[in-house]
């Protein structure tokens, strides 16, 4: 059986839309986006382990992340973490009796609620000052202060400091998988 010419014009046309259509796919998820899979419990009770995440990579400066974003940042060369960014250059930080302090007030953290009705006793956020767990009083430019929701269980700036806007990948929008828990992260 002969194709016909106008049989062969339509699959040309096939494949063309399927070749660009992956161009594009590829170009928006090497500059745009990117996907992310939670190992671990830091960020429990938003994130658990084996959440695929969808990480915007676009415009990471300092003035496009805001106090509370969930970001995804390396830590090393093999490891990449996601955690919560909590100061922004310039702030002092403070936890008092399971109350964080920013540059002196009060903030509250309703994400951190469900884990605290579950505390049986003590406290879910130790006492601490910026300066006891990072040695400056302030977070330097260009850096984030970042702690995961499970602050029992969380390896963070608590302990290995502040996070550098170049170690940034980016922003956490979208929890996607498992599609039952599908939500919007802002």
């Amino acid at each position: 059986m002969e194709e016909t010419p106008a049989k062969n014009k339509q699959t040309f046309s096939f494949i063309k839309a399927l070749g660009v259509s992956l161009v594009i796919v590829v170009f928006l998820r090497t500059f745009f986006f990117t996907n992310y899979i939670v190992e671990g419990e830091s960020m429990m009770p938003t994130l658990q382990d084996g959440n695929l995440l969808m990480v915007n990579k676009i415009g990471m400066k300092i003035g496009e992340l805001d106090r509370f974003d969930i970001i995804v940042f390396h830590k090393n060369k093999e490891e990449d973490f996601v955690k919560r960014v909590i100061g922004l250059p310039g702030d002092t930080i403070e936890y008092r009796d399971d109350v964080l302090y920013i540059n002196g007030k009060s903030v509250p953290e309703p994400f951190l609620n469900k884990f605290k009705e579950g505390l049986i006793t003590g406290q879910l956020t130790g006492d601490f000052t910026l300066e006891e767990v990072a040695g400056e009083s302030t977070v330097p430019e260009n850096h984030l202060f970042v702690i995961g929701d499970n602050r029992l269980d969380s390896w963070d700036s608590r302990h290995f400091g502040f996070v550098s806007m170049e170690q940034v990948v980016g922003k956490v929008n979208i929890k996607y998988w498992p599609f039952d828990k599908m939500e919007l992260l802002y």
